[in-house]
């Protein structure tokens, strides 16, 4: 998607929090604008108590990086915020260098629909402090929320063991730009349609949709609405049957699929919104196949999510495709995936040599991991991942027979017999896309194809397998150097 279709420049750079801006009128006072940053951004727990997540919103950062500009319309905003003790909170050398400020990063990213998995870099930050900072939170907010949303889509899509899931989450969402999120990201998950119309223009996604309950109500019977419909949509006829009753939905939705066939066109499917599910779609099935109509498909809602359909095929539900809303919008039950943007390696310019930095915090899970960091996704020969290694080139230490565990400095993972290929690709260059943005049905068809390879182990629902991220050695030793240093200060 194109950010410029639904904002302008002033938008892209004022949607950040404040502190960013205070942070960088700091920099640019204390001289350092010339200082150089290296920003991870991750997450320390998979979503949904699940084995893996789905990178997703990396299509669109190299739009945002390029339309990251202040214009006059901005810095009079911000010549207009006040401190809380007196004056304004921005000083007028400070507006005056935004008013020339354009990006000059470059960023790698774990490419779009790609797997990834707690603690490795899921996208990479190099170039000004100034500059990096200021991308931070319009970063954070494009790739957590479609990361969240792409691994949820994939959970519902494996679930329903290949057919066809719809996103129906629109009405649900998290507000206008929340509806385009939720159908981009769901769509690269493994979704085959979305309901969002304008989603359907911007990304070229399927759209689908056909009639509501209102349909069925605005008509003296149900047999009238669906001969109607029937007779405006011949081509996408999809009739709604829980209106009243679901029993004598079955028998007009029968009755209405003969007088298609008399007249040369066919019932496409039905949809149950309420309800037993499983016990309603056995008995629409068996009706529909003993009047001689059974390429009629089942269609359900109601709510539905990963789980629901895992039970509704273990009942031996006989369903042909799904309508999942609510629960994939909101990305039920869990509201955010958590990713942060930490600093791992800091130069005072871009001639001088990096030099890591690491947080320790009070809070062990929350110590961070030092360097220029980069994945190799180690696989088996039959393609399949088996671990994952995070290596800081000036660090690597040429081992990749194991790793050391990224949260458990006492565990190593053996990695002989694999092969490793490097994950993470440059997507901005300079402040410029490094290369032409992907179709969406290419990071659709990649996500496609790692889940595929991924044990199935690490992708089922309960007490999933963990997939080893480890350090490189050379890597391991310099962080645990760096925290040795530092708390003995």
């Amino acid at each position: 998607m194109a950010l410029t279709d639904r904002t302008v420049p002033t938008d892209v750079a004022l949607n950040t929090d404040l502190y960013e801006l205070t942070m960088a009128q700091g920099f640019f006072e204390s001289g350092l604008v010339d200082a150089q940053g290296c920003f991870n951004v991750f997450f320390r727990d998979n979503p949904f108590d699940g084995g893996y997540a789905i990178a997703c919103g990396i299509g669109q950062i190299a739009e945002l990086v390029e339309n990251l500009r202040f214009d006059e319309e901005s810095i009079a905003y911000l010549a207009s915020v006040q401190a809380p003790g007196g004056g304004p909170l921005f000083k007028k050398a400070f507006l005056d260098y935004l008013r020339e400020f354009e990006m000059h990063v470059d960023v790698w990213a774990v490419p779009e629909g790609d797997l990834v998995f707690p603690r490795e870099p899921m996208i990479r930050v190099q170039g000004s402090v100034i500059e990096c900072q200021l991308l931070e939170t319009a970063l954070l907010n494009l790739v957590n929320f479609q990361t969240l949303v792409a691994t949820k889509a994939s959970r519902v899509v494996y679930a329903a063991e290949g057919h066809p899931v719809s996103d129906f989450g629109l009405r649900r969402a998290q507000g206008y730009d929340g509806g385009l999120a939720v159908a981009r990201a769901s769509y690269i998950g493994g979704c085959a349609s979305t309901s969002n119309v304008l989603a359907g223009k911007i990304y070229g996604i399927p759209v689908f949709g056909t009639h509501a309950h209102s349909w069925v109500m605005a008509f003296p019977t149900e047999l009238d609405a669906f001969r109607a419909f029937a007779k405006s949509s011949p081509k996408n006829c999809c009739l709604l049957l829980d209106t009243y009753d679901v029993h004598q939905g079955i028998r007009n939705a029968i009755t209405v699929a003969k007088e298609m066939e008399a007249a040369g066109e066919r019932l496409n499917a039905i949809r149950i919104d309420s309800g037993d599910l499983a016990k309603l779609s056995k008995e629409t099935r068996d009706a529909f196949d003993a009047a001689g109509l059974p390429y009629v498909k089942i269609s359900v809602s109601n709510d539905l999510e990963e789980y629901t359909i895992q039970s509704l095929f273990a009942q031996g539900a006989p369903i042909d495709s799904f309508g999942v809303g609510t629960k994939l919008a909101t990305c039920d039950p869990q509201p955010s995936l958590g990713g942060v943007y930490k600093l791992s390696a800091t130069r005072s310019s871009a001639d001088e040599p990096w030099r890591p930095t690491m947080k320790l915090s009070e809070q062990f899970y929350k110590r961070t991991i030092p360097g220029i960091q980069h994945i190799l996704r180690f696989v088996d020969g039959s393609g399949c991942p088996v671990g994952d290694m995070i290596v800081d080139d000036a660090t690597d230490s040429g081992n990749r027979t194991s790793m050391i565990d990224v949260i458990d400095p006492m565990t190593t993972h053996r990695l002989e017999g694999c092969e490793p290929r490097e994950l993470m690709v440059q997507v901005v260059s300079e402040g410029r896309r490094a290369a032409e943005s992907e179709a969406l049905v290419v990071a659709k068809a990649r996500c496609k194809d790692a889940l595929m390879h991924l044990d199935p182990a690490t992708k089922r629902f309960l007490n999933p397998q963990t997939y080893p991220v480890g350090l490189e050695r050379g890597l391991s030793d310099l962080r645990q150097r760096l925290a040795v240093e530092e708390l003995g200060k």
